[in-house]
């Protein structure tokens, strides 16, 4: 590959869009291109469970065409998304990670894709995730795990880690996941890129689905790129209330998210806590994300360490394992009756749902109201809170640490994230940026945590902190 073609590869989508508009770039040669990339480098990644060529190059040519034409050009007009397969693209395979569904074929748009798709996104494929997206890592039983394209030997994380090893990797610019515990700020961070869950309910789902009237939701859609107003761009896309969405959206109109990016931090409060009250952590992790928080400080923020801690590390961690359990099985229990081709791990935790009594999970919703209103009090003190995104760096794949910082950790499954899943729980929104690389050379994530509803701060910290120090240029050895 030239480095012509690399530098194409990393450019970002905003930039992608410019030259598309002015005829500089032709939407059918970067679809071309980014189909070519995801021949050459999926076998080594397995980050898309299915790839859309024949959809791509269609939506490519029309682009091209409403281009000539002199048409109006969506925000997002010739750009190659991917989409999670926990997410339906109508007429593509839908698998949700599992062998279950691995002939399933998708009836109609997600609304996230609905939107991508009238904002003029050409969709590539449909990345790899766990099964039903149970799994803080990417594996399933349809193939092989996705791959950290920092080093193929470790995870990606998950459960959006296809997504985010297809943007670390060059094949798309943008791609959209989901976040139930930590699923799209987990794999970004493993990946060296920019992953942002808003607050829950600011992107909507469709209605019809087990989960359309939960009054309390712990997963949200939300963008992966490698820079800040990519991301930004995908929520003005994504964002929004509908008609037809299901309960708990936002009902208000979203700001222009991209307005905020040149606010900068100065004078803004920020409160830094490098461990919760007591989770385990890498202190090598711990340092990273200090010498990053102490940027905040140089660009006029005012920073103070003070420990974030709604309660025990292991109350919170029940909450959320006990609701995520009970709506699991709520919502998954027929899959117990086949047994032979569900992951050890997607049983366990219907297992785990099957057997939580209603006391557990009033208790577990009662915690959640104290955590959130918790939470609402501390960042009423604080514009942002700050902490490292993970425990660790990337592990090896199927090897999770049992210890971290000389500490057990409560499960080895959720050990590495516990930093991550409380905000699920609160529905805050929260972001990670590239902040450093371990000794090992894996990339390390600052988590930026922001007030319900208050995406505009969160990511105006975050493309302060780009702009200060810029980490797009950094790419990993498989590109």
């Amino acid at each position: 590959m030239t480095s012509t073609d690399l530098e194409l590869a990393f450019t970002p989508a905003w930039k992608l869009r410019e030259m598309i508009e002015h005829r500089k770039l032709s939407p059918v040669e970067l679809a071309d291109f980014t189909l070519k990339r995801v021949e050459a480098l999926n076998p080594k990644l397995n980050a898309f469970l299915t790839v859309t060529a024949d959809l791509a190059m269609q939506q490519a040519r029309e682009a091209e065409s409403a281009v000539m034409r002199g048409s109006r050009l969506g925000s997002l007009h010739g750009i190659p998304v991917s989409i999670k397969d926990l997410e339906g693209v109508r007429g593509v395979r839908f698998t949700h990670g599992s062998l279950l569904y691995q002939h399933e074929v998708a009836d109609q748009d997600a609304l996230c894709v609905e939107r991508l798709k009238a904002a003029g996104a050409v969709i590539a494929g449909k990345t790899n995730t766990p099964e039903f997206g149970a799994a803080g890592t990417t594996e399933n039983l349809l193939g092989e795990a996705c791959k950290n394209p920092w080093d193929l030997n470790r995870t990606p994380g998950g459960s959006s880690g296809g997504a985010a090893a297809s943007v670390a990797a060059g094949i798309t610019a943008i791609a959209q996941g989901s976040d139930g515990g930590g699923s799209v700020r987990i794999p970004a961070s493993f990946s060296g890129i920019f992953g942002m869950k808003p607050t829950q309910g600011r992107i909507p789902r469709r209605r019809g689905g087990a989960h359309s009237y939960f009054p309390i939701n712990n997963s949200a859609v939300g963008p992966l790129s490698r820079d800040v107003r990519d991301s930004a761009v995908m929520l003005n896309v994504m964002s929004g209330p509908a008609s037809d969405s299901e309960y708990g959206t936002i009902p208000s109109r979203p700001p222009d998210f991209t307005q905020a990016l040149d606010r900068g931090v100065r004078g803004l409060r920020m409160a830094w806590s490098h461990d919760f009250g007591g989770a385990p952590v890498d202190p090598e992790v711990v340092e990273i994300c200090g010498k990053a928080v102490r940027s905040f400080e140089d660009m006029g923020a005012n920073v103070e360490h003070c420990e974030y801690r709604p309660d025990s590390t292991e109350a919170v961690f029940d909450a959320f394992v006990t609701f995520s359990a009970a709506k699991t099985y709520a919502t998954h229990s027929d899959a117990l009756h086949h047994r032979d081709k569900l992951t050890d791990y997607f049983t366990s935790a219907l297992e785990r749902g099957r057997t939580v009594t209603g006391e557990q999970l009033f208790a577990a919703l009662s915690a959640i109201g104290r955590y959130r209103a918790y939470t609402d009090d501390f960042l009423a003190r604080y514009d942002l809170l700050l902490s490292p995104t993970l425990a660790v760096g990337a592990f090896k794949i199927g090897h999770p640490p049992e210890v971290i910082g000389g500490k057990r950790v409560l499960s080895t499954r959720l050990g590495f994230y516990p930093f991550t899943y409380p905000f699920n729980v609160t529905g805050n929104p929260a972001a990670t940026v590239p902040c450093g690389f371990t000794k090992e050379g894996m990339p390390v994530g600052l988590q930026i945590i922001g007030r319900m509803e208050d995406e505009v701060t969160v990511l105006a910290a975050s493309a302060a902190f780009e702009m200060a120090r810029p980490w797009v240029g950094k790419r990993p050895p498989v590109q």
